[in-house]
């Protein structure tokens, strides 16, 4: 009969993601009784008892940020008396201040703001950024030394500086004053500055504990302003700011941050801050995008990335612009100067108060995220190339990617190792040769890995390195490569298994279509603004039909899926961002989305952002212990069948025969079959056709009541 594994003859066929499902166990009883006594309804409940809360008073204060309680920062931070009177007295003085930044969007939203501020309250003040192609991050001694031969006092670090130590030394030996603002892990050995504000200082317990860099800078400025009496008119300003590097950082959006970003996403709109409003205006935010160009961010401390919508479109409904709206559309445009760009492009369209300079730097942004975009993809269409030549058959083995190439630019592969996480669920270390004797590279990984330990474990290797957990960066001679290639394969078969080699997805609970509506959407918006450490929730739903599915874009499925509750249909349509390659997705599958809205023509509708699809559990149960060479009788459509599970080579194939002899042959996660009287004659078919789905479904109904 059909002896051939099908798969020689489906060449169209793709898989389905390769995906962990980790579903979050349900607590109906504990949700129901939390729903009352803070007056939410269940499914919210649990969503918050997912994220940690479980007394109504954790609840109260997640969902009415504006209730806590907040220390006055001068309690919690150390240095920050010493550092409000190093900037009075300079200001008063007019001594000469001046910021020393970082490129990405937190560096550059905290230069910015401090400049701005400063700049408000009187001091005479003037910035630097490190170069990432020829300096790389954080101050270092040249800018020590100029900053020294203008005749600057006071150095103000922001969003870097806790781990110079050397250049910090410089500075004071020439007699400079040092402030350092900073958020980054705290090393064994301070540096030598007079004052050092940040939040991995604090306590642990303190609401301030979680701020980026441009919330250290964002409390320095506001507790200077009230020192000095003079606060109107700059906090909405510098809240702005924070708002969009918060955000655009990835940094958590829990306690000071939740309260913060929250109020600022509801001035941001109407922001009187000229950048604001001219990345607004040519970025084309709406307050939710029903166009995308893009799949996941680049995670870790480098700024979202991706998930870009249509630049054409407008703002339709500013009132409502919710984090995503910043991260995922300004913050982009911001990071994509630092990464390939000149930040001094960024810092004028924060600083200026002209439109038309705001509009000229906001195009220019415009401009090069469009580059980067580009070169993201040209990028990652190579690395995928390379990976699938050279490494794909034995990841199982390695449990980690080292990808180098001559050619690519540094400030984008830690976007493209991101991807490459996502496609292949395994640590990714990607690189590129500043030169023939040295290669520079970045890190990103999957939850069981520690980028930084591993980068520790190869030190002997490497040049410089940091990062934390989830990403880092690195560079090294060129003649340790091959070395360093397998002294990660060494690490990380210490530290991973086989299952952990698919990408986690977590999900908060399962929902009918039927009981996704408006009503559910608005809810939902008691969680907001969503980000860091409170994630958007993510909902699944079993056994569904694919209706209609087609490729729209740059290799998107755009579909609609339908289930049936209580003997009646209920369909919604649904985006799958960047699944080209699982293109088409079979007639039955569960899903896991999250709810987006989507206003068009003035409708709002809500659909489904598709994040994951697998067979349904009956079917994954069928192939993974099926009853071989067990078959049994079932009727449909009063004609009568026989059907079994066949091992066929290292498959296993589910095989149906009717009355003449015919035999359909499928294979979990298959979208083509065969169906002939053997092999040789059998033709391919398309087994999401309903006339074939609906006999596969009755099949496997006669098998699971056998079973």
């Amino acid at each position: 009969m059909l002896d051939r594994p099908v798969s020689e003859l489906s060449k169209p066929s793709r898989r389905l993601p390769n995906q962990r499902w980790q579903i979050y166990p349900q607590k109906p009883e504990f949700a129901q009784k939390l729903a009352v006594l803070t007056n939410i309804s269940p499914i919210i409940s649990q969503l918050l008892i997912n994220r940690g809360m479980e007394t109504p008073e954790q609840v109260q204060a997640f969902l009415e940020p504006e209730s806590l309680v907040l220390p006055s920062p001068l309690e919690d931070f150390p240095d920050l008396a010493i550092s409000l009177e190093l900037l009075e007295n300079a200001i008063a003085s007019q001594t000469k201040i001046a910021i020393c930044g970082d490129y990405d969007a937190d560096g550059m939203t905290s230069t910015a703001l401090l400049l701005r501020s400063l700049r408000t309250l009187g001091a005479q003040v003037d910035y630097a950024i490190p170069s990432r192609m020829h300096e790389g991050y954080g101050i270092n001694k040249r800018i020590v030394e100029e900053f020294h031969s203008e005749g600057v006092g006071l150095i103000l670090t922001v969003d870097n500086g806790i781990s110079a130590f050397e250049p910090v030394a410089r500075a004071r030996e020439l007699g400079l004053a040092v402030i350092i603002t900073d958020h980054h892990d705290i090393p064994q050995k301070l540096p030598p500055a007079n004052a050092i504000l940040n939040p991995k200082l604090i306590a642990e317990s303190s609401p301030y504990r979680g701020v980026a860099g441009v919330g250290v800078a964002y409390i320095l400025a506001v507790s200077l302003a009230q020192q000095l009496g003079e606060t109107k008119g700059l906090i909405q300003p510098m809240l702005a700011l924070f708002t969009l590097g918060t955000i655009a950082d990835l940094a958590p959006l829990t306690g000071v941050n939740r309260r913060w970003v929250k109020r600022g996403l509801q001035h941001l709109p109407k922001s009187n801050l000229a950048g604001v409003q001219a990345l607004i205006q040519v970025g084309g935010v709406q307050a939710r995008g029903d166009e995308r160009a893009g799949g996941a961010g680049e995670q870790g401390s480098r700024g979202a990335e991706e998930k870009i919508p249509n630049p054409k479109s407008k703002i339709q409904n500013p009132k409502s612009l919710k984090p995503e709206d910043i991260g995922f559309r300004l913050g982009p445009r911001i990071n994509a100067i630092g990464r390939i760009g000149n930040p001094q492009t960024v810092i004028e369209l924060l600083t200026t108060d002209d439109m038309g300079v705001a509009l000229e730097r906001a195009m220019q942004c415009e401009q090069i995220n469009t580059s980067r975009q580009e070169m993201c993809e040209q990028i990652e269409q190579e690395a995928i190339a390379y990976v699938e030549t050279e490494f794909v058959a034995s990841l199982q083995q390695n449990r980690v990617l080292v990808v180098v190439q001559p050619n690519w630019h540094h400030g984008v592969i830690g976007i493209v190792a991101s991807r490459l996480v996502e496609r292949y669920g395994v640590p990714v270390f990607i690189g590129t040769y500043e030169d023939e004797q040295h290669i520079r590279g970045s890190a990103r990984s999957i939850p069981e890995f520690h980028v930084f330990e591993a980068l520790e474990y190869c030190h002997d290797l490497l040049g410089k390195f940091g990062g934390h957990k989830a990403a880092g960066g690195f560079s090294l001679p060129a003649e340790n490569l091959q070395v360093l290639r397998s002294r990660l394969i060494e690490f990380a078969n210490q530290c991973l298994e086989p299952q952990h080699l698919k990408p986690l997805l977590k999900i908060d609970a399962e929902v009918n279509l039927n009981q996704i509506n408006q009503q559910l959407y608005q809810q939902l918006n008691a969680l907001h603004p969503c980000g860091m450490d409170n994630p958007d929730p993510v909902f699944w739903t079993p056994n569904v039909q694919v209706v209609e599915q087609k490729i729209v874009g740059k290799g998107h499925i755009k579909l609609t899926i339908a289930q049936t509750v209580d003997n009646q249909q209920y369909k919604i349509k649904a985006i799958a961002w960047r699944w080209g390659d699982y293109f088409r997705l079979p007639l039955r599958v569960d899903v896991a989305y999250k709810l987006r809205e989507n206003y068009f023509n003035g409708n709002t509708t809500i659909e489904l952002e598709l994040i994951g699809v697998r067979l349904p559990i009956q079917l994954q149960q069928f192939f993974a212990s099926p009853p071989i060479q067990s078959s049994i009788t079932f009727e449909y459509n009063k004609r009568k069948y026989t059907c079994g599970f066949y091992k066929n080579g290292i498959e296993t194939e589910l095989r149906i025969k009717n009355s003449e002899g015919k035999v359909l042959a499928m294979q979990p996660g298959h979208i083509i079959g065969l169906l002939g009287t053997n092999r040789q004659n059998a033709k391919e078919i398309d087994i999401s056709q309903p006339q074939y789905d609906n006999i596969i479904q009755a099949a496997f109904q006669a098998l699971s009541v056998k079973s």
